[in-house]
């Protein structure tokens, strides 16, 4: 049985290599649906989502390592393996809770990190739904190493990490890019759950803005790619309208090298297409799943 305590709203259990991760309940009876975030958010901006979900299924999140109420660990040491190991504890968690196989609905590094845990233990999923994951295809000899330039780390590293109050933030937030785009769900859960009281009164960011960057500088280092062949489980990959050098530029390829893939494009959608139109995707997880009972 797998140990945990409740924190707040999260219960905190160990992944694989003993890091505390956080599982969200977000309600709802039926078939087991786990969601897995993006890097720089937390399980919360699910939310809309997850309401949609919740009517028919038994919904929870992950907080990966260093996100939300999970474990904050040294930016230094992060590789993308681990995440995929987040994902496994998850995994295995709501498997013994729920007892039944787990349709996993994942957003880029989300996304990644649940197809590598399908690829460790297929047993535990019933199906995926993926939306851009990171899983980059091979770079050619002449530009190894380019993945480790990436221009998200420099915003990340710059981004502003304390405000007077969570409603200031939230005003910040609401005001510019990207999230000025979100579902206002989506947008205030980031900053409730997203952000904690400091001893001065402030506000700050529950995620270092380092850890973010670190995220996606190290985001060509999972070793994904080469297991994409061999994961089973059926496997949904979802796309906005394709931009170059964006993740929706190589999602096409990901879905070709999975033997049991299917390829979905929303051209009305861009990278943050989850937390922007939720229910879009909510929908097109029902209508699968109707087909598949």
């Amino acid at each position: 049985m797998t140990q945990h305590i409740a924190c707040s709203d999260a219960t905190l259990i160990p992944s694989l290599d003993g890091t505390v991760i956080a599982m969200h309940d977000f309600g709802g009876k039926g078939s087991p649906v786990l969601l897995s975030h993006a890097t720089g958010f937390h399980a919360h901006c699910w939310e809309p989502l997850a309401a949609d979900l919740a009517l028919h299924h038994h919904v929870m999140g992950v907080d990966h390592r260093g996100y939300g109420d999970a474990q904050t660990v040294d930016p230094a040491t992060i590789s993308w393996r681990p995440y995929g190991d987040d994902a496994l504890a998850a995994a295995r968690y709501m498997f013994e809770k729920d007892q039944q196989p787990i349709v996993g609905v994942g957003h880029s590094m989300g996304g990644a990190s649940l197809l590598m845990a399908a690829f460790k233990e297929p047993h535990l999923f019933h199906s995926l739904f993926v939306f851009e994951p990171i899983v980059f295809p091979p770079l050619p000899p002449s530009t190894e190493g380019e993945e480790s330039r990436n221009p998200l780390a420099g915003g990340a590293r710059k981004r502003r990490s304390t405000f007077p109050s969570f409603d200031a933030a939230l005003e910040n937030y609401t005001a510019k890019p990207p999230m000025n785009t979100f579902h206002p769900q989506a947008r205030e859960a980031y900053v409730r759950h997203g952000f904690k009281p400091t001893e001065t009164g402030e506000v700050e960011l529950k995620c270092m803005p380092e850890h973010e960057a670190r995220t996606y500088e190290t985001g060509g280092t999972s070793g994904a790619w080469d297991d994409l062949p061999n994961i089973s489980v059926p496997v949904w990959v979802i796309s906005g309208a394709p931009a170059p050098m964006q993740p929706s530029s190589f999602a096409i390829r990901v879905a070709e090298q999975l033997p049991r893939s299917t390829y979905v494009q929303y051209d009305s959608m861009g990278h943050f297409g989850p937390l922007e139109q939720p229910r879009e995707i909510a929908q097109l997880v029902e209508r699968v799943l109707a087909t598949l009972s």
